[in-house]
């Protein structure tokens, strides 16, 4: 179908815009959300089978257990992404798949499984993305610290050799990690996804392991041969809720340096902000940042990732118990969602989309981005005639591209857009409750249904555009 987004009657539907020749046009997933076959072919337990099985931690008690089954539909499921037309695919690999502990033996079916989903990519068109973390860590290393323990830093490095060994020769584009703010803050922080940990000091403790981590399993890909290194990032796009009161402002730039600088500053310019380092100073010892540690994670990138979804507006408010997700926020207080919201409730604004990657092109100048992910929850599902309307999700798409376009006129570097996700799935602490998905999966049948969304993002690909 062909679709335009809603406007009002006194204003006529935007014009047509074009993307550069060579934008990639892409769909992504993650292992855990998708793949099921837990127990199967010598897959090791990760924190999110331990966690999902927490009494209260997950919607309604889902677990990954089964997922989508995408292990053993994974056939059916890239034949969908080709009738789509997607020029890429970003998966993520299932360390447990690989190292059952986390470290040590290999396991090499599962291997054969990344090995077989590769192939039928390629024989299809779509260029594979491999993720090498996308949040399920084996049990074994959480047990013994998790991310809040260099060692995993180091076994994830040896982990990325291991995968690279095996599909180097097809996969041109790594990504390290996926999202280590969900990892460190909302796995030690908050506690809201696994591990469940709550504890300031070890948030930021896997905050700079996670970095380590990707600096090292760079350094070790780029010596192995890899073409293109990425990590990929959710920063958030802060501001003041009063851009002319200074405490505002001083709030929004303390949330800045734990949500975003304290990743994009030693990733991109080799050292962490001081004002950052005196933050992690009041709340626990830093002597865990050591020296040359910066350099190590200094690697460099061929494109970052960029996840987004939605923005964040502060104010400092005296007394305000601050969030569990960026440690040390106490006295800021964060504006609730205004205006049309997501199945999420989250605020929907795609100019601060546009405000956040001309602020990436400015400080941190020449480096290429690609947004790996980009969607929207919405509960529709298939109507009396089988077919799944979902015109706020194209809305909500078609405004965020459209920013993208800004973006690139702007003189930012774009070279691709993921939408966020093929299908629906598990969402984390929400289950199966919210469906992100442009292919509604029925949880029971596994029937997959092309969403009208799906539908039309074809066409956007087609057009390498909108209408």
């Amino acid at each position: 179908m062909t679709a335009t987004v809603t406007t009002t009657s006194a204003q006529p539907a935007p014009a047509g815009i074009t993307f550069p020749d060579g934008f990639v046009w892409g769909a992504a997933t993650a292992s855990y959300q998708i793949e099921g076959a837990a127990r199967e072919d010598g897959r090791g337990p990760s924190i999110w089978d331990t966690f999902s099985r927490t009494p209260g931690k997950v919607h309604a008690g889902h677990t990954g257990d089964v997922a989508c089954d995408h292990y053993h539909r994974y056939a059916e499921d890239v034949a969908l992404m080709a009738d789509l037309g997607l020029g890429a695919y970003r998966f993520s690999v299932a360390w447990p798949r690989i190292q059952p502990d986390g470290t040590g033996p290999v396991n090499v079916r599962g291997l054969d499984f990344y090995d077989r989903l590769t192939d039928e990519l390629l024989a299809k068109g779509i260029n594979p993305v491999v993720t090498l973390y996308h949040w399920d860590l084996p049990q074994t290393l959480e047990d013994r610290g998790g991310w809040a323990n260099r060692e995993t830093a180091e076994a994830f490095a040896e982990y990325a050799q291991i995968v690279h060994r095996r599909l180097g020769d097809r996969v041109a584009t790594w990504t390290t990690l996926n999202e280590p703010w969900c990892s460190a803050y909302l796995g030690y922080g908050s506690g809201i996804h696994a591990p469940g940990v709550q504890d300031p000091a070890k948030a930021f403790q896997a905050a700079h392991h996670l970095n380590l981590a990707h600096g090292l399993a760079a350094r070790a890909l780029r010596s192995a041969g890899a073409q293109n290194i990425s990590i990929t990032l959710n920063p958030c796009q802060v501001a003041p809720l009063d851009p002319a009161n200074p405490a505002d402002v001083d709030a929004a730039r303390l949330i800045d340096g734990v949500a975003n600088r304290i990743f994009f500053d030693p990733l991109l310019l080799g050292k962490y902000p001081s004002d950052v380092l005196e933050h992690i100073a009041r709340i626990t010892d830093p002597s865990f940042i050591r020296d040359g540690d910066e350099a190590i994670i200094n690697a460099p990138l061929d494109v970052l990732g960029i996840n987004f979804y939605t923005p964040s507006y502060v104010r400092a408010l005296p007394g305000a118990p601050g969030a569990l997700d960026y440690p040390g926020s106490q006295g800021i207080a964060f504006r609730p969602p205004v205006g049309p919201v997501t199945d999420m409730n989250w605020q929907i604004e795609p100019a601060s989309l546009t405000r956040l990657l001309t602020r990436i092109h400015r400080d941190y100048p020449g480096t290429p981005l690609m947004i790996t992910e980009n969607g929207a929850a919405y509960p529709e599902g298939p109507g009396e005639n089988g077919e799944v309307q979902d015109l706020r999700r194209i809305e909500y798409i078609d405004a965020h591209l459209r920013a993208c376009h800004d973006a690139l006129a702007e003189g930012v570097d774009l070279r691709g857009y993921f939408a966020w996700s093929l299908m629906d799935n598990f969402e984390w602490a929400e289950g199966y409750a919210k469906r992100f998905g442009i292919v509604h999966v029925d949880y029971t049948t596994q029937q997959r249904v092309l969403k009208d969304s799906a539908k039309w993002y074809r066409e956007v690909i087609r057009r390498n555009g909108l209408e």
